[in-house]
């Protein structure tokens, strides 16, 4: 088990157990006038994997927070099969950050990476008070370890444009 993650006397859980995976099939409304699949019908998508990882880690009602380095990298067009699969990379004190990875699925499973999303969700009571998560994050292996510094990075720059107002 790696040095990193959380050492702070809260239990904690795997990035596999909090993993969520979600597939949608491309349909009429989800697609614009060129055919492919609207920009802003993923990232709903994105955010609803987001959300569901980030509510299996916490174990809690969340709400997203911010949205980093959404990357689109192909497209997907009408009757495509889109695989979203969602993984913990950094646990906080109330903050958590996600990453979903999008792919297209063809018919024999290959799969062909559209999107890569990093987002951040707050724990939260249910009148939206931010409250600590319970777990913390087990960090299991050099990728594992990428993703919870990369976090870590990515947290730095959002408190510097946040101090910056930008």
């Amino acid at each position: 088990m790696s040095q990193l993650g959380n050492h702070d006397g809260r239990p904690t859980k795997t990035v596999e157990l909090s993993k969520s995976e979600v597939t949608h099939v491309i349909m009429q409304i989800d697609i614009n006038g060129q055919g492919r699949l609207f920009g802003g019908r993923l990232m709903e998508w994105i955010d609803e994997v987001g959300g569901m990882t980030a509510m299996r880690h916490a174990a809690h009602e969340v709400i997203t927070a911010s949205v980093d380095n959404l990357t689109f990298k192909a497209e997907a067009r009408l009757n495509d099969m889109v695989v979203m699969i969602g993984r913990m990379t950094h646990v906080g004190h109330s903050s958590m950050e996600v990453r979903v990875d999008s792919y297209i699925e063809n018919e024999t499973g290959m799969r062909t990476p559209i999107n890569r999303a990093y987002l951040t969700y707050v724990s939260v009571t249910p009148e939206g008070k931010p409250i600590p998560v319970k777990y913390g994050l087990e960090i299991n292996g050099p990728g594992e370890e990428a993703e919870w510094l990369g976090a870590e990075k990515r947290q730095k720059l959002r408190l510097e444009r946040r101090k910056e107002a930008f």
